[in-house]
């Protein structure tokens, strides 16, 4: 097998197209299906079913494309070590963000990521932690900022924040928002109409399962998944939001709510910074994680209490 075959199936197979990835990796097409060609017959498999729609991997397909994520990223990590020895640390680094922070943190991590890491390339990708764990695992992500995410012996984890789940509501709100107290019971939920998104997000889930262990289920109104989306129903009265305080920030006109801590029980979330355990962090890697984290704390900063 030859690397450049290699590479070659693994973004056919991640594009689903041989028109994509030829566009992807800049060769003519023909000598990308003469490439993968090649790898099916030296492996005697057949690794992608061709139709008209695109192509799907086979279960031998599937097995390379987990080892051959894998070799490339071996060398990768070995092209950015033998880059370091000259001093300067480069390669390339995916982390995968919670919709709520990224607007928060896109543009000063893209900054800081370029001032201090000239050298090196940044990937930015805006997810739901069950489909970044999935990236992680995957080798699509070298690491990802996730809510509450399962222990897994496959993935480590280090806690940036804790943050406090809080009541949302505009001024034209159902229940009128000057009827609310400032802390409401968690039980109360119970008979508000929320605007939520949907699972497996992180705080709905939390929500759930909260609401569960007192005997209660949410009333859910809205389902929307985009946090300004959801914000711009509850201001126009449609409903509640459940979300960190922080979210608020996002939002051009924060005076149109109102906010009330949830007691009995607070809903507590649990930002964690997560990684692969079964792949080698290279100094690249260890830089941005620590800058990321930096940049996270420095905006969560006016939110902390």
């Amino acid at each position: 097998m030859e690397l450049k075959q290699i590479e070659s199936f693994v973004r056919v197979a991640e594009l689903g197209s041989f028109t994509k990835a030829a566009a992807a990796l800049g060769i003519a097409q023909p000598l990308l299906s003469r490439h993968v060609r090649q790898l099916e017959v030296e492996l005697h498999q057949n690794l992608l079913l061709r139709n008209g729609r695109g192509v799907t991997l086979t279960e031998a397909g599937l097995v390379l494309l987990e080892h051959g994520r894998g070799i490339l990223h071996q060398v990768a990590v070995a092209q950015e070590e033998l880059g370091s020895v000259s001093g300067a640390l480069s390669g390339r680094v995916s982390i995968g963000l919670p919709p709520s922070l990224s607007k928060l943190t896109t543009v000063p991590l893209t900054l800081e990521f370029r001032r201090a890491l000239p050298h090196a390339q940044l990937s930015l990708t805006e997810g739901f932690s069950v489909l970044m764990v999935e990236s992680l695992r995957a080798g699509r992500l070298d690491m990802a900022v996730l809510y509450n995410p399962p222990p897994s012996p496959d993935l480590e984890m280090s806690l940036l924040h804790e943050d406090e789940l809080i009541l949302i509501a505009g001024q034209k709100s159902p229940q009128a928002a000057t009827a609310l107290k400032p802390r409401v019971p968690l039980s109360a939920l119970a008979d508000l109409p929320l605007i939520a998104p949907s699972r497996p997000n992180a705080f709905r889930l939390l929500i759930e399962t909260e609401m569960q262990r007192i005997n209660c289920k949410p009333r859910i109104a809205l389902e929307i998944d985009g946090l300004n989306a959801i914000l711009e129903l509850v201001k126009e009265g449609l409903g509640y939001a459940v979300l960190p305080a922080y979210t608020l920030r996002n939002f051009a006109a924060p005076q149109d709510f109102s906010t009330h801590a949830i007691e009995k029980p607070r809903l507590m979330s649990q930002l964690m910074m997560v990684w692969s355990a079964r792949r080698p962090m290279t100094a690249t890697h260890q830089a941005t994680m620590q800058m990321t984290q930096d940049v996270i704390s420095q905006a969560l900063k006016p939110s902390l209490a």
